[in-house]
């Protein structure tokens, strides 16, 4: 399959992959028809996902199975009036019904709106009403049909609410029964277009109502270098991303990439993350690669890891925050594995990475991946030296990326916002440097950076330093004002068990920053809190720390 989108598949080493990686993007490219059936076409029988809970429910789907139930699907949607273009929100969890859909929907050209189970419904209104949602497809959580439901009369455009069971209460269409009754799928007359919007995740920031990311039909072929590159996959291996459905990194590394590489991916269903049954599944399954943020493997070492055969693990990958650098000595001495770094934005595919050829630097996101032009700007706008730190951004001046976001959907101000250069330079937000091989190393976001007494300190360095401590289970680190240095460092800490908040415990922590990392960043302020303020996507509201200290300070 690759051999269709590539024009070289292997690579002998770094510098051929940077020259040589070229995807060939089709006309008129559809997931849906030209991946999902091409496989059924090709091998029927090839296992396209193995699905399990924590109730001990076990289901296998073969690429000719899943055309299958996409097709059934795509056919009960077109029933409900679901057509080319129409916005379709799904709140599914790990349910395999999440895969049925959203192929489904890409095969009958609508947009999808992948969902947390999270949202309330003040979120789910302000997500119709924002995207003009047409119908919802969520589980038979009595919880969450309870805020779709009460959703809709502040929702004019929705019409449809639709419950994947096993509870279907009245004003809900009984999606089992739709699947079961479905006519034969005819394919749309209409073809959608590689420009058109396919696929709209709501991210929420750090400050400000969530912005609607916008990508279009190509957006899959971006995950090419994530799957084939990154996560390093094969057909022949098992792979595991933790992720919940309604957050972007579900098709980062339980879809697109994966099922183009044509290996297969694995869900584990589970209400509550416990790091022995997830374990447990990884040996029981013979899981070959896997890719979890940082957090989880800080949960696994601390398991006793010689009770579990992990020996069909061959490759293991993090993202999401930058990996300490105990963590991942932890994870070789026992596995044997480096555990491989990525970074990328809701509004990119994979731009930063360590890719296989590449000795891994724990903390370093890796290098640019040859599909984007990445650079480090200075606030002045020049080309950062190495070891100074910049603004990640993206130039399209020579062609835009695949997998870079179309726009922020009927925002064209919030667009333009994110763009210099004409529109040629893409700003990420987000501040890193570069070492003197190439490496990228995250600092933190635009706002977030705090200058203290001449220095320029990200909040994520200093919240590595405090992680290492055993007392600080969750921290944030912001900027506070001070007369003479400008600002100095604050850090909020959730302690945690067994641990008390004192004075000597203050002294303690900030003599281990001091020596943790450079000595000027260590907080000269530590408040205890018993949680962090936080969005519904688990981003911590350092604004919202910073506004209460200046409500304090008045």
């Amino acid at each position: 399959m690759l051999e269709r989108f590539l024009k070289q598949t292997s690579f002998k080493d770094l510098d051929d992959f940077k020259k040589n990686y070229k995807v060939i993007v089709p006309e008129n490219f559809n997931f849906g028809y030209d991946v999902v059936d091409a496989w059924a076409a090709e091998q029927p029988d090839k296992l396209a996902m193995l699905w399990t809970n924590d109730k001990g429910r076990e289901e296998r789907f073969t690429f000719a199975k899943m055309k299958e139930m996409t097709d059934r699907t795509a056919s009960y949607f077109q029933s409900l009036g679901i057509e080319k273009g129409d916005r379709v929100m799904l709140i599914l969890k790990r349910n395999y019904e999440f895969w049925f859909s959203i192929v489904a929907l890409h095969k009958i050209g609508a947009v999808v709106i992948p969902a947390t189970h999270l949202l309330t419904k003040k979120d789910i209104v302000y997500r119709n009403n924002m995207a003009g949602t047409k119908a919802i497809v969520c589980c038979g959580d009595p919880l969450i049909l309870e805020h779709v439901a009460s959703s809709k009369a502040e929702s004019p455009t929705l019409e449809k609410m639709i419950s994947v069971g096993p509870e279907v209460p009245e004003g809900f269409e009984d999606f089992q029964k739709g699947i079961e009754n479905a006519a034969p799928f005819v394919k749309p007359a209409q073809a959608n277009t590689n420009d058109d919007v396919m696929l709209i995740y709501f991210t929420s920031g750090t400050s400000g109502e969530p912005k609607m990311v916008a990508h279009s039909f190509t957006y899959p072929l971006g995950h090419i270098t994530t799957a084939a590159y990154w996560h390093n996959l094969t057909p022949n291996d098992l792979h595991l991303t933790v992720a919940d459905t309604g957050w972007g990194k579900a098709v980062w590394g339980k879809l697109y990439g994966q099922w183009i590489v044509g290996a297969c991916v694995f869900v584990y269903d589970h209400e509550k993350f416990t790091p022995s049954d997830m374990l447990q599944m990884i040996e029981k399954y013979k899981v070959t690669t896997f890719c979890a943020p940082p957090t989880i493997y800080r949960f696994f070492i601390k398991e006793d890891l010689s009770k579990y055969d992990l020996s069909n693990l061959r490759y293991i990958t993090t993202a999401g925050e930058a990996l300490n650098s105990a963590v991942f000595d932890t994870m070789k001495k026992i596995t044997g594995l480096n555990i491989m770094e990525g970074f990328g934005q809701t509004e990119t595919t994979l731009s930063i990475a360590t890719f296989p050829w590449m000795t891994p630097k724990p903390g370093s996101m890796g290098i640019p991946n040859p599909a984007y032009d990445v650079d480090i700007l200075t606030p002045d706008g020049r080309k950062a030296e190495d070891g100074e730190q910049g603004e990640i951004v993206i130039h399209t001046n020579n062609g835009r990326p695949l997998g870079l976001f179309k726009e922020y959907f009927r925002d064209p101000q919030r667009t333009a916002e994110v763009y210099s250069d004409n529109g040629t330079t893409y700003h990420t937000g987000d501040i890193a440097w570069r070492d003197e091989d190439g490496y990228l190393w995250f600092v933190g976001r635009t706002d977030d950076v705090i200058k203290s007494s001449g220095y320029r300190i990200g909040p994520f360095e200093v919240e590595s330093a405090l992680m290492t401590h055993p007392a600080v289970v969750e921290c944030a680190v912001t900027g506070v004002p001070d007369p003479v240095r400008g600002k100095v460092v604050k850090a909020t800490i959730v302690l945690g068990r067994g641990y008390e908040p004192s004075d000597d415990l203050v002294k303690e922590i900030q003599n281990h920053v001091k020596k943790t990392t450079a000595p000027y960043k260590y907080p000269r302020i530590i408040e205890f809190v018993k949680e962090l303020p936080k969005t519904i996507s688990g981003k911590i509201r350092r604004v919202e720390i910073r506004k209460n200290d200046e409500e304090k300070a008045k």
